[in-house]
Order: structure tokens, then C-alpha cells, then sequence
């Protein structure tokens, strides 16, 4: 019992990593309708940034991470001003073909700024644990997952209860019926790339602690999330953060009591399968267009 409870603490901890990370593509994919392959590798570079700050400058890692979320919304700002927003007229393959673009200039700044070496980030909480029903699990893997799912009720209480959820819905429904009715769509896709790069800054500091921080930290998460996405479905924002947590938990899961090897694979086929006979996902709607 103490080793499953453990087991899904753990899935939880990671389940959440890959659910920020998907959120950040969901909210990308809606506003802007641009599936993001770049949210991994802007993840990093901020994460980066972080423990750069907290090596070099020797910032308290509370403060690093708040000059980590400056430059995240930076970054998105960046993005979309000067780069998205002049896509209007590309078609969606070519928008994704532009965020691979990123994963190239991102990738080639990283080395350029921080070094090639792996660097080492402190975890928020550096000591302590809590048993849990025989289960131990350190007080910094209490905070992720307590931390996780407050950060998604606190976002989806804003998208649905607020002026601004009620853009960021209108928007993702139909951007240019948004526009006639008023609503600042350029606004809005303006603050979801820059909430997209802080909820993947986030998920880089929350899984950098248990590895190190180079160039491939968010490569993972980056696949699991983008998996996530499409097992929860595209036209929901709460499909994808279901996914992530069932992704996070049968993956461990199977790794344990199947397959210590071949356990992640597993998992991907089974959701292969699971696609063929329910192509638009978990939670997703089939897209009806009517000629």
C-alpha cells in the first residue's frame, strides 16, 4: 500500500509539471490557433535564466524565479509582437513550421548567454518530509503538487468567472466575431504567449531540481504535454490538464508493476489506440462544419 500511495504522489508531482506545460499550449492553440512546439524550449531558456540568477548573481531562489516570470512575459511579448502577429495570412502548417523555427534560435541563445555546462538548481524547499499513509515524500514535492492544482483552479476560476476569461473564451470561440463585439483579441493572444512561456518557466523549475538544467531539461515534458493535449482534446481547456495528471500516473504506474523498460511505451500505444476510435480526444467535441 505505502509503495502505490508513493508511486502516485510522485505521479501526481510530475502529473502537474506536464499539466502547466500543457495549459501554456492549450492557451496558445485556442487564442492564437497555433499548436506550439516551441513552449518546451522557452521553458528552458527561462529556467535558465533563474538558476543563473541564483549561481551568478546570487539571488534568493524565491527572487530568482520572480526575474525568471519577468522575462518569460518578456519573451512572450516578444514573440507574439514580432512574430506572430505578422502570420495572420500563413497557413496553420506554416505557424507551426515558425514555432519549430523558435525551438532553433531558442536552443542556439541558451549556450550563447548560460554556458554549455549543466547547471544544478535548488529545489524551493531544500529539506524535509512528510509521510503520507507509509508514503515519504519531501515537503518540495508537497508544494508541486499543492502548488499544481491551486495554479489550475486559480486560472480556470479567471476563465470562467472574469471580464478576462470571458475574452480569453470569446476569443478561442471565434477571434474575428470577438473583434466585431468589441473584445482586444490582439490583447488577449499578447497575455496568452506570455502566460504560455511563465506556466512553462514554472514546470522547468518545478522538474530542474530533480535533474539538472541544460539544453534537453524540458524535452519530456515538451512530448508528454503536447500528448496530453491531444489525449484530452484540443476544444476544451481542461481536456489537456485531465490528460497530463492520467499521463503523469499510469506512465509510473506501468513503469513499476509491468514493464520497468518498455512501460512508457506502453502507454503511448494504449493512447494511440484510444485515439483511433475517439480521434478528438478525452474531453474533446467532433468538429462539425456546416458548407
Amino acid at each position: 500500500m505505502s509503495t502505490f500511495v508513493q508511486i502516485l504522489l510522485r505521479s501526481l508531482e510530475s502529473g502537474s509539471v506536464y499539466a502547466l506545460a500543457a495549459l501554456g499550449i492549450i492557451v496558445i492553440y485556442r487564442t492564437s490557433n497555433i499548436t506550439n512546439f516551441a513552449q518546451g524550449a522557452v521553458g528552458m531558456f527561462n529556467t535558465y535564466v533563474v538558476t543563473f540568477l541564483v549561481i551568478q548573481a546570487g539571488f534568493p531562489l524565491w527572487l530568482a524565479i520572480l526575474g525568471g516570470v519577468g522575462t518569460a512575459i518578456l519573451m512572450g511579448f516578444t514573440i507574439d509582437y514580432l512574430v506572430i502577429r505578422h502570420t495572420k495570412k500563413v497557413s496553420p502548417v506554416a505557424k507551426q513550421i515558425i514555432t519549430l523555427g523558435l525551438i532553433m534560435v531558442v536552443l542556439g541563445l541558451a549556450p550563447m548567454l548560460f554556458g554549455v555546462d549543466p547547471l544544478n538548481l535548488p529545489r524551493l524547499i531544500p529539506e524535509g518530509n512528510v509521510n503520507i499513509l507509509g508514503a515519504n515524500l519531501s515537503y518540495n514535492g508537497l508544494f508541486n503538487i499543492v502548488f499544481g492544482f491551486t495554479l489550475m483552479f486559480i486560472l480556470f476560476y479567471i476563465l470562467q468567472n472574469t471580464k478576462v476569461g470571458l475574452a480569453v473564451r470569446t476569443t478561442a470561440s471565434n477571434e474575428y466575431t470577438a473583434r466585431l463585439m468589441g473584445v482586444p483579441t490582439k490583447t488577449v493572444t499578447l497575455g496568452a504567449w506570455a502566460l504560455a512561456a511563465v506556466l512553462g518557466l514554472l514546470a522547468g523549475v518545478m522538474i530542474a531540481p530533480t535533474t539538472s538544467v541544460n539544453l534537453n531539461l524540458m524535452d519530456v515534458v515538451q512530448v508528454n504535454a503536447l500528448i496530453a493535449c491531444v489525449f484530452g482534446g484540443f476544444q476544451t481547456f481542461y481536456g489537456p490538464i485531465l490528460g497530463a495528471y492520467i499521463i503523469g500516473i499510469s506512465r509510473n504506474m506501468l513503469l513499476y508493476y509491468f514493464n520497468s523498460v518498455w512501460g512508457g511505451q506502453i502507454l503511448y500505444v494504449l493512447i494511440l489506440i484510444f485515439l483511433i476510435f475517439r480521434p478528438y480526444g478525452l474531453i474533446g467535441k467532433k468538429v462539425v462544419k456546416k458548407v
